[in-house]
């Protein structure tokens, strides 16, 4: 490096170089990848501030700049944007550690979105203040959830809305996209969203779709438990072609061995919808299990009607009781049996069932697995990984143009810590992906989707976010036995231009924004 630079400076006189415009950072020499799709090339790429000021060749010669880093031999990317996290506890935490957002960092992620599933609040100004006073280790895209709007009006009953309750959501969600959400998101496979017909999410969905931003939204089903995966497919294009909104179907999957095999109808449906000139994407993480909770894999939406104490007082109810077990026992056939369910996480005294399987934990006690699954939701609602799709539908997902990672993090599962590196072990170094298609569907392609302007991209005047990586070294470290490992081969991580990680290691500054979609013009007061 030191000749490097030396050679440099001899070869650009003394006055030449305090003439060249000023840089804070050159990376040189590194295989540049910008996220367009485009090749690799060998190019340097010079940071002022908070952007980037020159991408090209001969950077020493183009700028003069305060620090030089050498890439040589180093993969060099935009930050990769993760549209589907749950993020939130570590960002909104009082502990400046948890802030920082390490497990994103050390996979190369700057920006996260939080507020998926429908689970974002719509107080999207206050969330915003909140962050970014407190200070954050990555970027923060915020969604406005369906949950909160709907529970804040109707409370968890299975019910329709009057047109004054519907008018009233419609107006939370509106002022949520003004003040800067990314879009509207549902979950429709939990209570209480699950209780809203189509047209309520229609009429909700408009005001994210007239403002220009998109509905992101888990499917009502992602296998066999009520309308099944084709419909609920079917319906989220159908909702965003009502809108006017672009649809984004979270954390796409055949869930459960009644749908897989069903990859190839989707992706026609979606490029269907595509031809027609729907803006139609997905994002997808590339483990064989999910993560949830043991009441949203197992219990019927009907008994969440009154949340978690209305499912507990059905219980003691001796007919929903034996309709309740009929019921999750089939849902338990669904995702592949007892076995399939790995406990990840409890809560209260069902910590002690950590890294216990549904069918180890029913052998402990001695009982069948709905009554043990049915002992722990009575005090508490462990997560569990749920092992339930199938490598051939995941593959065939993984390589759609309008696919991107996102990692749907969550405690308990490696996906929070691992997603990116496993992706690129299982995309790039096998074979299936190319390199540069990769990096698109982890940046640029994301930015596009989420109306991120001037991110996911090595281009002059971009945000400097970038990443740095060991090829070689770059692999997942967290698994299902020990899910909180930091991946590996991050050498160093640019946020807005301050280095969050630096040969390898984290250097604690908090350079992450809140990142606000500026609305389309006209449509908000």
């Amino acid at each position: 490096m030191a000749s490097r630079l030396a050679a440099a400076l001899l070869a650009v006189p003394s006055a030449a170089a305090a003439e060249l415009p000023a840089a804070d950072l050159l990376i040189v020499g590194g295989e540049v990848h910008d996220g367009t799709g485009a090749a690799g090339r060998t190019a340097d790429i010079a940071v002022r501030d908070d952007r980037i000021v020159y991408v090209g060749p001969d950077g020493e010669r183009a700028v003069h700049a305060a620090r030089i880093l050498d890439a040589s031999g180093l993969l060099v990317m935009p930050g990769f944007i993760d549209p589907h996290t749950h993020a939130d506890g570590d960002l909104l935490s009082s502990d400046p550690d948890r802030r920082e957002n390490p497990a994103y960092l050390h996979q190369g992620v700057t920006t996260v979105v939080i507020g998926n599933d429908g689970g974002g609040s719509p107080d999207i100004a206050e969330k915003a203040a909140g962050l970014e006073n407190a200070g954050v280790g990555t970027n923060v895209g915020l969604m406005v959830g369906f949950g909160p709007v709907r529970e804040e009006v109707l409370g968890e009953t299975n019910r329709a809305p009057t047109a004054d309750e519907l008018a009233r959501m419609q107006r939370r969600v509106a002022r949520a996209i003004c003040q800067g959400a990314l879009g509207f998101s549902t979950g429709l496979h939990y209570a209480p969203q699950t209780f809203a017909e189509t047209g309520e999410i229609v009429a909700l969905t408009r005001e994210a779709g007239k403002r220009g931003a998109i509905y992101d939204s888990h499917l009502r089903d992602e296998s066999s438990y009520s309308t099944g995966l084709k419909a609920s497919v079917a319906e989220a294009i159908a909702i965003g072609r009502e809108a006017g909104a672009p649809v984004h179907i979270a954390h796409i999957k055949a869930l459960g061995p009644d749908v897989w095999g069903s990859s190839g109808e989707i992706i026609d449906m979606v490029d269907e919808a595509r031809a027609r000139g729907q803006r139609v994407t997905a994002d997808q993480y590339p483990w064989r299990a999910s993560g949830t909770r043991i009441s949203n894999a197992l219990v019927p939406r009907w008994a969440l009607d009154g949340g978690m104490p209305g499912l507990r007082a059905r219980f003691d109810d001796p007919e929903a009781a034996a309709r309740l077990r009929t019921e999750m026992a089939e849902n338990l056939r669904r995702r592949g049996g007892a076995e399939t369910l790995l406990i990840t996480r409890g809560i209260g005294d069902a910590d002690r069932w950590d890294g216990k399987t549904l069918a180890e934990v029913a052998a402990a006690m001695g009982s069948k697995p709905i009554e043990a699954a049915i002992a722990i939701l009575r005090r508490s609602d462990a997560r569990v990984a749920s092992f339930n799709m199938d490598r051939s539908d995941i593959e065939a997902f993984a390589v759609q143009p309008w696919v991107m990672t996102g990692s749907d993090g969550s405690t308990g599962h490696p996906r929070k810590y691992a997603t990116y590196p496993k992706a690129y072990r299982d995309l790039v170094t096998s074979g299936k992906l190319d390199l540069p298609t990769f990096v698109r569907r982890s940046s640029g392609l994301v930015a596009d989707t989420l109306g991120l302007t001037n991110r996911g991209y090595l281009e002059a005047d971009a945000f400097a976010d970038i990443v740095i990586i060991d090829a070689e070294r770059f692999v997942p470290r967290a698994g299902y036995a020990n899910p909180e490992e930091l991946s590996e081969g991050v050498v160093h991580l640019i946020v807005n231009g301050s280095l969050a990680i630096e040969n390898g290691r984290p250097t604690g500054v908090h350079s992450g924004r809140v990142l606000l979609r500026q609305p389309s013009r006209g449509t908000c007061p």
